[in-house]
């Protein structure tokens, strides 16, 4: 007599891979700059390098001219998608807000373990979604790949932490910027002092 037994099929599910990003705009002092960056708001100290995500650390590589080539598009269309890929990312994201004694929104900053937290810069909804809690125009500070901080425009706020972000620039083997730009809605952001004077 022949016997027959069936046995559950076993299923796994697999889960999609994240598609990684082709077109990041990323910040990066301006003495590593290579003929496809570009000055990030008229800034002295810094660049956007064309630049892709991948799955191995540091997250980011910088497309090397050659790279650059083959991907057979102009550095401006480059940065408008990057501009795209940076509102989609930034959309997906929250920053944390930080508050004083009373419970008043002082600053918002974004940060994480994604090198491409920085490059959210060129973002052109980025200023809108935090203006209404700060007041108006915005001061951004990018020390490194990993971070983003968004003040009021306010000399004096921006003075408190002027040591410690001049310490993560130093120190973060991926340092982004040195300079402070200014975020106003629907405006490119602009180079208007640097942290590191």
């Amino acid at each position: 007599m022949l016997c027959l037994v069936l046995l559950p099929l076993l299923v796994v599910a697999q889960t999609p891979s994240k598609k990684l990003d082709s077109y990041v705009l990323m910040p990066e002092p301006s003495a590593l700059k290579n003929v496809n960056s570009r000055a990030l708001g008229g800034g002295q100290k810094t660049v956007l390098s064309p630049a892709r995500e991948v799955a191995e650390a540091p997250g980011v590589k910088l497309y090397t001219p050659e790279e650059f080539a083959k991907l057979g598009i102009s550095v401006d269309t480059f940065t408008e998608r990057a501009k795209a890929t940076a509102d989609a990312r930034l959309a997906s994201l929250s920053p944390d807000f930080i508050k004083d004694e009373s419970g008043k929104t002082r600053y918002a900053v974004y940060r994480g373990d994604s090198s491409l937290i920085a490059s959210l810069i060129v973002a052109p909804s980025l200023g809108k979604l935090v203006s209404k809690l700060l007041g108006g125009d915005l001061w951004a500070v990018l020390p490194d790949r990993h971070s983003l901080y968004l003040f009021p425009a306010n000399p004096e706020l921006v003075a408190e932490f002027g040591d410690d972000l001049q310490q993560r620039y130093n120190t973060d083997p991926y340092a982004a910027s040195c300079e402070i730009f200014l975020i106003k809605q629907g405006e490119a952001p602009r180079a208007i002092a640097s942290f590191n004077d």
